[in-house]
């Protein structure tokens, strides 16, 4: 039984393990550092921005139990740019006028929520005029040429920015630690 959950739950963490949307968290996180709540501890802003980074792909839940992989998750409400780009400015607006704790974590979310849309815009299809307009945009196609379909993304000379984004991020990490 618990086997059978775990080979169940597993695909839905693989797009975590691809991309580069916790580090880009981390550092959106550390660039933030200066609307991090004075009480707060700088781990917790971390997670948080980490959290945000990540945020949008909750849809891969859907995408795997209830949709079965029907419908791309680019397309769920969750990866639409106008959602982000709205929460953003709502959320810039809140902070702008309370500067409390809960709108500092709104803004680093909704930052980091349209950081996840611009990466997955490098080589992953983001529909950026839903629900206006149904097409697809990004800066790069990876041509499916290997299986398992992840080694595409591995091999692809675009995955040499994830890397890149995970050394910012380790870097930051290893500075930080040293203060």
């Amino acid at each position: 039984m618990a086997q059978a959950i775990i080979i169940r739950i597993l695909p839905v963490f693989r797009p975590f393990m691809l991309t580069a949307h916790a580090p880009a968290g981390y550092i959106t996180a550390r660039l933030l550092i200066r609307l991090k709540p004075p009480h707060m501890p700088t781990w917790q802003w971390s997670l948080i921005g980490i959290t945000g980074g990540l945020l949008p792909d909750v849809d891969m839940l859907w995408f795997y139990f209830i949709d079965h992989g029907h419908v791309h998750h680019h397309r769920y409400l969750t990866h639409w740019p106008v959602l982000w780009l709205t929460l953003l400015l709502i959320t810039f607006c809140y902070y702008h006028y309370r500067r409390n704790a809960a709108a500092a974590i709104l803004l680093l979310t909704a930052v980091n929520g349209c950081v996840h849309i611009c990466l997955d815009s490098i080589v992953g299809d983001i529909y950026w005029l839903l629900p206006w307009h149904d097409s697809a945009y990004s800066f790069f196609t990876v041509t499916a040429r290997f299986q398992p379909w992840w080694l595409n993304f591995i091999l692809h000379w675009t995955f040499l920015l994830e890397l890149g984004l995970w050394l910012w991020a380790g870097i930051l990490y290893n500075r930080t630690r040293r203060l």
